[in-house]
């Protein structure tokens, strides 16, 4: 069948939204009409080659939308289910899935690589087999996915909503009450208001965080921060977010500290930020490039803190998403 979708031919190029030849649905695949998507940053580090990638490669990572038909073996979800779809695939036998860590699945390897799992290409054009980002590609009217990757949602969900538990909110809230496992009445301060940033301060704020410390050098992104629950906001063009911190904890420092923009001026930021006992998390997604961080490791010692970096807030997301 022919469908349209958002190819990147090259790094730095503009991408085409084209019509493709998209194959039917193989073994455990299914085919999604796409009903919305969400943009995240991910999508743009493939664009501009901050993350090596196979090219050409059809975009999107975010997606919701309803089975259109299903191939031999599928079992969890019909043709008709409405459905969210995960950028990490869950096998559900890999030791990390059976750990309750599916956010860390072994197929999760082959998001970057092009071809579905069994190695083989469902979107061409002409003769040229076009990859499919996270086995994904939400920019697109039609595709096809692993049935491992489709998370079944209430049909009475709007999914034009239900999209947003693609990635950005579990990615966020996960962070916190997953990954960091931030506790009631501590202070806790999030660099980078973005999509990942807000849910994060909702899931301080669903913690019972009792000091929320909004960071970004948009007034916009931080007055949307505060309508979500941060009790502060900083301008990071006015003023030192480290110093800020310290001023607001009477000289303490942060319990948390969630990075979510990840260059390593702001990662050293959020480890700056911290106190005694502190916890760094990095949410954010790196350039590739980037193999270094200011962290001095004699006050990781001495103050005892903790970093840690986070994929998927450290979700499952066919548990975690239809709650």
């Amino acid at each position: 069948m022919k469908t349209r979708t958002a190819v990147l031919y090259a790094a730095g190029e503009p991408i085409r939204v084209e019509e493709i030849e998209l194959d039917p649905p193989k073994e455990h695949e299914v085919l999604v009409r796409m009903i919305a998507a969400g943009i995240c940053h991910s999508d743009h580090h493939v664009a501009t080659g901050e993350m090596p990638a196979y090219l050409p490669m059809a975009l999107g990572h975010e997606g919701a939308g309803i089975i259109e038909a299903v191939g031999p073996h599928v079992t969890h979800c019909k043709v008709g289910d409405h459905v969210v779809l995960s950028f990490i695939p869950g096998c559900g036998k890999c030791r990390y899935c059976l750990s309750g860590h599916s956010n860390l699945c072994n197929k999760g390897s082959a998001t970057t690589l092009g071809p579905q799992l069994d190695g083989t290409f469902r979107m061409h054009s002409g003769t040229t087999n076009i990859g499919q980002f996270c086995l994904l590609s939400s920019f697109s009217e039609f595709t096809v996915v692993p049935d491992i990757s489709v998370v079944t949602v209430d049909k009475e969900y709007p999914l034009n909503r239900a999209v947003l538990a693609s990635c950005a909110v579990p990615t966020g809230v996960g962070a916190v009450i997953h990954r960091a496992k931030v506790t009631s009445g501590s202070t806790v301060m999030v660099i980078g208001c973005g999509g990942v940033g807000v849910n994060i301060i909702q899931g301080a704020k669903l913690a019972g965080a009792r000091m929320i410390i909004a960071v970004d050098i948009h007034d916009f992104k931080l007055e949307m921060a505060q309508t979500l629950g941060a009790t502060h906001i900083i301008n990071a063009r006015e003023k030192d977010p480290v110093r800020a911190a310290k001023e607001l904890t009477d000289g303490m420092g942060v319990d948390y500290a969630f990075e979510a923009i990840s260059t390593p001026e702001t990662i050293g930021q959020a480890a700056a930020a911290t106190g005694k006992n502190g916890i760094i998390v990095i949410v954010g997604l790196t350039d590739a490039k980037v193999t270094s961080m200011p962290i001095p490791p004699m006050l990781f010692v001495l103050l005892q803190k903790t970093i840690m970096g986070t994929i998927y807030g450290d979700s499952q997301p066919q548990k975690d998403i239809p709650e």
